[in-house]
């Protein structure tokens, strides 16, 4: 799957730019308490469960194919000649991705020397079993609200070989607090600045409502398949002592709406790791005049 964010949304958008594979399913809450219930023995469950998310987290972002090994994101109608800087073959957007190449080119679909042209679609699965390989490095076809792009996942790329790890705040449970869904009438679609400098659309389906420090609040949402909920949010600690904004992942809300918001678990966006995601910014209102001082933070320096 693309590591950006999402799945597509209702509205036709593609809104995966972020979702990180693997840790996206991680960096939900992962349990269904919904608030700090429970005493000294619940904390205890909740820190271990955080320490296990965490290290998971480490595992899939230093993975072979993680985000550390985008080395680069090559929008097709840039190229209309059909060559991709530092990729072989010839690469047009014709309806699908048409992809044309001989044996010198060392190019591979579905594990077999390609020699000759073959149409491509969209790669939905995990980047090890995207259909086209150079190498070790694997070329995702991916598409954005109607154009067409290959991205460059390199195992030896500069950022995987510099990680020096995450800043992140340990488990905390003033910062696992009870929400309320609500959802809006209908998806609304809204236009967002993108890690890239482009607008794009992003489709929200509600907003979870909570307090911090006895201020309420609230996050505009989308919704994944599987119900769960997923907000692009920033702080008072945005651009300061944390990344200029990150991801948060509640689990699906109950049936009466009660959902666990839970910044223990907030993420660091695939952007953070690669300048080659276009993750979408805050929506509007999703910028919180509260400082969040909790999970992941930013990237650690040497």
């Amino acid at each position: 799957m693309s590591m950006d964010a999402h799945p597509a949304d209702r509205n036709g958008h593609d809104r995966r730019d972020g979702a990180t594979g693997p840790a996206g399913q991680e960096g939900r809450s992962g349990h269904g308490d919904s608030g700090g219930r429970g005493g000294p023995g619940h904390e205890e469950r909740e820190r271990r469960h955080w320490r296990k998310w965490h290290e998971r987290r480490l595992e899939t972002i230093t993975a072979p194919y993680g985000p550390l090994s985008l080395t680069a994101t090559h929008w097709l109608d840039d190229y209309p000649e059909g060559r991709i800087p530092a990729v072989p073959g010839d690469w047009r957007a014709d309806g699908d991705v048409v992809l044309t190449a001989d044996h010198g080119d060392g190019l591979t679909v579905d594990g077999k020397p390609l020699t000759g042209s073959v149409r491509l679609g969209a790669d939905h699965g995990p980047i090890p079993g995207a259909r086209v390989g150079y190498g070790a490095r694997r070329l995702v076809v991916m598409r954005r609200e109607g154009l067409w792009a290959v991205r460059d996942f390199d195992p030896d790329s500069p950022a995987r070989q510099a990680f020096a790890g995450i800043e992140v705040t340990g488990y905390d449970p003033r910062w696992a607090v009870p929400g309320r869904f609500r959802a809006y009438p209908e998806i609304r679609g809204v236009r967002v600045e993108n890690a890239d400098g482009r607008e794009r659309g992003l489709g929200l389906a509600g907003e979870i409502a909570f307090a911090l420090d006895g201020e309420e609040h609230t996050l505009s949402v989308a919704i994944e398949d599987d119900g769960s909920l997923w907000a692009v949010f920033a702080d008072a600690t945005s651009g300061n002592s944390s990344y200029r904004f990150r991801f948060l992942r509640p689990p699906a809300p109950d049936g009466d709406g009660t959902v666990t918001v839970d910044f223990n678990r907030a993420l660091l966006p695939p952007c953070a790791f690669a300048d080659h995601f276009i993750c979408p910014f805050p929506p509007p209102g999703n910028t919180l005049t509260a400082g969040v001082p909790a999970g992941e933070r930013r990237l650690r320096a040497r």
